[in-house]
């Protein structure tokens, strides 16, 4: 049940703030190059257990991916499954997902040079949306997805911050529009900052990473939280 806020210049331009939830019993290792044989040159959040990436850059071909799941029509064992975690590392490499019987739900963000989208994935059918200029937010549902809790709280909160290209500091305003959303408490469905074990998941957030994509290249941060589901203002 990740959360992605999205700022879109235009199609191939934009700035981001990723937040990630995930079992804390999941290991994982911070930003780095992860991939030198099979991805030479692609950096990203790698899980230790399947090897694969929760984000991923390319800073040589201008492509960034951050995987979120989300809810499917299959009756498919946990132990059947087709790991999502390729889909990132594949997508800055260039090879977008074309859908998978065998392979559970999944929003898929693409920033690309032809044009930054949305891969949505339900089990069924593998749906685009294109990302349009503006700022936009997806969690586990569709983008701007109404429905979703926290975006009828926050998406309207960082529309008012406006465009990050007018900000002289935009990442930090929109770290400080997190850490003023983490006055709510984890549990609230409404919170970016989560524990959703009261949800009936056992994921919280760990991490998150802010970045910027366009003509000069890609500028990431990575920053883990002190504790899940617990915020902390970076030291830096």
């Amino acid at each position: 049940m990740c959360t992605v806020v999205i700022d879109a210049a235009d199609a191939a331009s934009l700035r981001l703030l990723a937040v990630r939830d995930e079992d804390p019993q999941r290991e994982w290792d911070a930003l780095g190059a992860w991939w030198p044989e099979r991805y030479p040159g692609v950096i990203g959040i790698r899980d230790r257990r399947a090897g694969g990436a929760w984000l991923a850059a390319n800073p040589a071909e201008g492509r960034l991916a951050v995987l979120l799941n989300r809810a499917d029509v299959l009756d498919l064992p946990a132990d059947q499954a087709l790991s999502r975690g390729s889909l990132a590392l594949e997508s800055v490499w260039g090879r977008s997902p074309a859908g998978t019987e065998r392979m559970h739900g999944f929003n898929l963000l693409e920033v690309r040079p032809e044009g930054s989208r949305v891969l949505a994935w339900d089990g069924a059918t593998l749906r685009e949306t294109p990302i349009e200029p503006g700022t936009h937010m997806i969690a586990h549902d569709d983008l701007d997805d109404p429905e979703t809790p926290r975006i009828a709280a926050w998406l309207p909160q960082f529309r008012a911050l406006g465009p990050t290209a007018l900000s002289t500091d935009w990442r930090s305003d929109w770290v400080g529009m997190l850490a003023a959303s983490a006055a709510l408490s984890p549990e609230d469905d409404r919170a970016i900052i989560r524990d959703n074990r009261p949800h009936g998941y056992p994921t919280q957030s760990l991490l998150y990473c802010t970045a910027s994509v366009g003509a000069a290249g890609i500028d990431l941060d990575y920053h883990a939280l002190p504790a899940p589901a617990h915020w902390s203002a970076p030291t830096t």
